[in-house]
Parts: C-alpha cells; sequence; structure tokens
C-alpha cells in the first residue's frame, strides 16, 4: 500500500479555526490509504511539439495545485473555477456550492516530458481520493468534486478509458465518482490563491492535508518529481 495511509493528526481546535478553501476543520485529520494506481492503459499519442493544457478538479486547490507545481514537464498551474458562468467564478460565490464550479487547477503541460495519461496517475494517486462524492477531506459542497474537464475529445477518451480501468482492476475499494464534463470554460481564481501551498507552508490546513501530498508524489513518483515547483506567471486567459 501506498503511504498515504490512514494517519490521525490531533488538532487544536482553538489554534486551527478556520481551514483553507472556506471550510472548518475538524479536530481531526484523516488521510485515506490509496492502494496502487498503474498507469494508463490508453493514453495520448506521442507527445507533439507544443504544450498542452489539463483541467482537473479534486478537493481544495491549493493541493491540487501544489502537487502539480511539482511535477516535471509542468510549466504553469494555475487555480481557478470550471463548470460555472464567468459571472459566478469568484470565491465567495464558489463557496456557496450553487455555482457549478468546482475548484480547479489548469495544468500546462509539455507532452513530450509527461503525458495526459500520466497527469491522470498522479491525479488519482496522489491529488486526491476519486471515491468521494462531493467532498474532499474537510471540505465538503459540489465545488469540490472530483471532476475532470477535458481539453479535446482526446483527452475525454483518454480519462473514459482510465477510469473505466481502474474500476474493472477494482483498484479502490469504493466506486469511482469522478465526473467528466466537457466543453466548459476554466476561469483563474484571486491571485491571492494563486502558489497559496508554497507561500504559506505553515498554515494549518496545508500542513494537515496538502504536505503529505507532496511528499507522497516524492517518495511514489521520484521519476518526476522536481523538487522546485514552478509558479504562476500571470493568471491564464479563460477557455
Amino acid at each position: 500500500m501506498q503511504l498515504r495511509a490512514r494517519v490521525f493528526v490531533g488538532l487544536s481546535a482553538a489554534a486551527f479555526a478556520l481551514a483553507g478553501c472556506g471550510q472548518l476543520l475538524s479536530s481531526v485529520a484523516v488521510h485515506e490509504a490509496v492502494p496502487p494506481v498503474p498507469p494508463p492503459a490508453v493514453d495520448e499519442a506521442a507527445g507533439a511539439a507544443r504544450p498542452e493544457v489539463a483541467v482537473l478538479a479534486g478537493g481544495c486547490f491549493w493541493g491540487v495545485q501544489g502537487v502539480f507545481e511539482h511535477v516535471i514537464g509542468v510549466s504553469q498551474v494555475v487555480s481557478g473555477y470550471t463548470g460555472g458562468s464567468q459571472s459566478t467564478a469568484d470565491y465567495d460565490d464558489v463557496s456557496g456550492g450553487s455555482t457549478g464550479h468546482a475548484e480547479s487547477v489548469q495544468i500546462t503541460f509539455d507532452p513530450q516530458q509527461i503525458s495526459y495519461g500520466r497527469l491522470l496517475q498522479i491525479y488519482f494517486s496522489v491529488v486526491h481520493n476519486p471515491t468521494e462524492f462531493n467532498h474532499q477531506g474537510p471540505d465538503t459542497g459540489s465545488q469540490y468534486r472530483s471532476a475532470i474537464f477535458p481539453a479535446s475529445d482526446e483527452q475525454a477518451r483518454v480519462a473514459r478509458a482510465y477510469i473505466d480501468q481502474l474500476q474493472q482492476a477494482a483498484v479502490f475499494s469504493a466506486p469511482i465518482v469522478t465526473t467528466i464534463e466537457s466543453n466548459k470554460t476554466f476561469y483563474p481564481a484571486e491571485a491571492y490563491h494563486q502558489d497559496f501551498l508554497t507561500k504559506n507552508p505553515d498554515y494549518p490546513y496545508i500542513v494537515v492535508n496538502d504536505l503529505p501530498k507532496i511528499e507522497n508524489l516524492k517518495q511514489t513518483r521520484p521519476d518526476v518529481y522536481r523538487a522546485d515547483p514552478v509558479l504562476v506567471r500571470a493568471p491564464a486567459a479563460p477557455g
């Protein structure tokens, strides 16, 4: 079993009052065991010479962004909102859970260094628990759903095939609830959310919920791990 094994960490409610992503952190944080996740049997064709973009959602975007910023072949990761309209792509609105948006990240990557399918392998094995419906850890609501927003028919094909592969292999003890939502626009989040993990490594929510994911990536996928994270240069344009 990979070491995101079940770990119980006692916290002081007084010291850890408000967690990230708008949710209160419970007095005990739990990191679920994640089994070995195989690479995808179906992937995109050999990498093209130009960068590609992937948009993924798996809970609070702080940790999702933080993980992918440590992946070789990734040149930028932007936190944002996907699934709803531009008028509601605002943190306060999205936190209400009724906008249709999910907290997501837009990953720009070099397909000659890392494939879309390999990014999905990290997504399913390190970033989040794909069997949790509309929540991740202490965060609850549809804005924290597990969702893939393919940028092309080819990405959608790879994502569907990979989910089917993991389901048939019974990799997880419960069904995968990850949705594949096409034709959705990504909207960058507010500046203060960008690179939040890197800028706030001592923030209680980050320490408990997200730094273990970085360590898990380092230990289980040393072939793609980079010690120095790639940081946001400028907000990505919608689309």
